[in-house]
């Protein structure tokens, strides 16, 4: 598993809230399981008190988020050294069962974590693998989409550094309203226009012959 596979983690635990349309789908200690994807062994420690710390954790990464966003480099970097510290990961080398064309084991890191409890687990790898992506590609990789009231975490990945929103619903969405807006516009400059000149002609005063 590579190791930027883990921002994904931190990715998914944000967006589980949309603050600017009061949504929060953190509700349950299932919603909570959901987040470790095929990691079932790590899901079946959570409980129902990591419902509030998986809340409280997300606060966090989203603030991370939103210091880079904002363009400020050495907030975002601070918060998620915060993160790491309070939750900590020992990297290991893994084979899992996986073997390449000679058999052998196919050996990549794997972050792996020593958790009191399911929210520490989730946190630690979210946490790193965030610091991974940051350090790889940048802090202004870290972006909350511009589609309002949307305001969903992404990772930007994009060869020239364009991405601007979490998915293509969004996009095409915010596309549409700069479209709406843009017409709107128009139309408001044309008749603005045609005033003008109407007004021009009622004023000008004609020549006597």
């Amino acid at each position: 598993m590579e190791l930027a596979y883990y921002s994904d983690y931190a990715v998914r635990l944000v967006n589980t809230e949309e603050p600017t349309r009061n949504k929060d789908s953190l509700t349950s200690v299932e919603a909570v399981r959901e987040l470790f994807g095929p990691n079932q062994q790590a899901a079946r420690r959570a409980t129902d008190t990591d419902v509030t710390r998986f809340r409280s954790v997300r606060a966090r990464l989203r603030a991370v988020f939103e210091a880079a966003d904002s363009g400020d480099e050495t907030l975002a970097v601070d918060l998620l050294n915060s993160l790491m510290l309070e939750f900590p990961v020992s990297p290991q080398i893994s084979g899992h069962e996986t073997r390449d064309a000679d058999g052998k084991p196919d050996w990549h890191m794997h972050l792996a974590d020593h958790p009191s409890n399911a929210t520490a687990g989730y946190a630690a790898i979210a946490a790193m693998g965030l610091a991974f992506h940051l350090t790889s590609y940048g802090v202004d990789r870290l972006g909350l989409c511009e589609a309002s009231p949307c305001r969903n975490a992404y990772l930007d990945t994009s060869t020239n550094r364009s991405r601007r929103y979490c998915s293509d619903r969004c996009a095409t969405r915010a596309n549409v309203a700069a479209y709406r807006a843009r017409k709107r516009l128009e139309t408001e400059r044309a008749a603005e226009t045609g005033r003008s000149a109407e007004t021009a002609q009622v004023t000008t005063p004609r020549t006597e012959r």
